[in-house]
């Protein structure tokens, strides 16, 4: 009984070593292969009961398993949409075939990085066939609110190389120096024009027209201007009017003290000026859009004032770009897909959020380097890529394999050295029962 266990036990010690060789030769073969997770053999003794005085040898059983919590390092690329997860998270991915399939119920994989480019679909995919999943944005970047818990929200990523873009204008800071000499009593009274070019919901090119008519008293000086905004797209109807009162008092001379509607701004729709904010809101083209106009607020002189005798447009800004051609596309570390357009524009069209499950060595491993779900892994939930545990996205770079080479030839060298001791043991086994053969001689 006692040789035949020692038999069984060297026979297990081959088995085992040689599962063990398995792993090892899969981890040197992959060695550069990115995102590849290296494998581990565990050896466990096994016990038989040897309460009668003998001793019966056991042997050994192996478990192997994948080390996906490990990370490789990160190698920098020349492609923005080489991803790579820094952190324990995972990027959503599909598979080629079920695009293919042309269904809505795309499966979901689990990669730690991919090197995806654009396919004649315009889809981001590897070459492998892996389609990058997310949450699509709204027309104006916006991402909606989409379920955590759940899949159903994601669609492969897909970028429409020939498309274009506006972004109507919103906001306006309008801001001029008014010269103080036109509001004294025997100036000329002469109106003062000012044209600021806006962009529509469409992208044409609109504008307002600001006319400054000042308020000459008999005697002294008034300090006032009328502000009459017209709006192209209306045929260059008015759309607001003001009166404008500046402060000469020592201290705050030539800042904006008061802006009050007229009975015309009033009839036009347009809003009251806020003197904390110096914003009034006015309706600009045909649908009547909101529009927010910036001319400085209360005893402040960084955007309106009225000093000295010169006329000159001092701060004038505003938001909204015309039509454009997208140029390129990149990924932050949020994880939101960003196109930008020849004109400036950089608008969000995509969300890739990470997954995360509670134990990502439950994972079951696939082709390709990428990972389903099991019991063991626990369900997932997708986090904001930089919120919660799952760490950021890395664009321009791949992750490396996480096999030491080094550390797998040492464990060649030693999974080699138990093979030919247990074939040893096999082979005295061997010898002692042929000298158990040779007793009856």
């Amino acid at each position: 009984m006692t040789i035949s266990s020692s038999l069984n036990a060297g026979v297990a010690g081959l088995a085992a070593n040689a599962n063990r060789l398995a792993t090892i030769s899969d981890n040197i073969a992959n060695s550069s292969t990115y995102g590849y997770k290296r494998a581990q053999a565990d050896f466990h003794s096994m016990v038989i009961d040897s309460t009668r005085g003998t001793y019966s040898a056991g042997g050994v059983r192996i478990t192997t398993s994948r080390l996906i919590d490990e990370a490789g390092a990160l190698e920098t690329t020349n492609n923005a949409t080489d991803l790579a997860v820094r952190g324990r998270g995972f990027l959503p991915v599909t598979s080629e075939t079920a695009l293919i399939s042309d269904t809505d119920d795309y499966p979901m994989y689990l990669a730690t990085t991919g090197s995806f480019r654009t396919d004649a679909d315009g889809i981001l995919r590897t070459s492998t066939g892996l389609v990058l999943m997310g949450w699509p944005a709204n027309a104006d970047g916006t991402i909606p609110t989409y379920p955590r818990d759940t899949s159903d929200g994601l669609s492969p990523v897909q970028i429409q190389t020939n498309q274009f873009a506006a972004e109507p204008t919103t906001e306006i800071t309008l801001g001029v120096n008014l010269p103080a000499t036109e509001t004294i009593a025997g100036a000329a009274d002469t109106p003062l024009t000012l044209s600021v070019e806006y962009f529509d919901n469409l992208g044409t090119s609109q504008s307002i027209g600001v006319t400054y008519d000042p308020v000459v008293p008999g005697t002294g000086a008034s300090n006032q201007w009328i502000m009459t905004l017209t709006d192209s797209a209306l045929g260059g109807a008015v759309i607001g009017e003001y009166t404008l009162t500046f402060d000469d008092t020592q201290g705050n001379g030539g800042t904006l003290d008061t802006v009050a509607l007229t009975a015309a701004g009033t009839a036009a729709g347009a809003g009251a000026w806020d003197s904390g904010t110096g914003v009034l809101t006015v309706n600009v083209g045909a649908n009547g859009d909101a529009m927010e106009i910036n001319i400085g607020a209360a005893g402040t002189g960084s955007i309106m004032t009225q000093l000295s005798d010169s006329f000159a447009p001092t701060a004038i800004s505003k938001n909204g770009f015309p039509v454009g051609n997208m140029t390129s596309i990149e990924v932050d570390g949020n994880g939101f897909v960003k196109a930008n357009f020849d004109t400036g524009i950089t608008r969000t069209i995509y969300q890739i959020p990470m997954i995360d499950v509670p134990n990502p060595n439950g994972l079951v491993a696939l082709d390709n380097q990428i990972y389903t779900l099991s019991d063991t892994s626990g369900s997932f939930f997708l986090w904001d890529a930089g919120d919660g545990p799952t760490g950021d996205v890395i664009s321009y770079a791949l992750e490396e394999s996480s096999t030491d080479v080094a550390n797998e030839l040492t464990e060649l060298i030693q999974t080699q050295r138990a093979y030919s001791s247990n074939a040893k043991v096999i082979q005295t086994v061997d010898e002692m029962l042929q000298e158990t053969t040779n007793i009856k001689r």
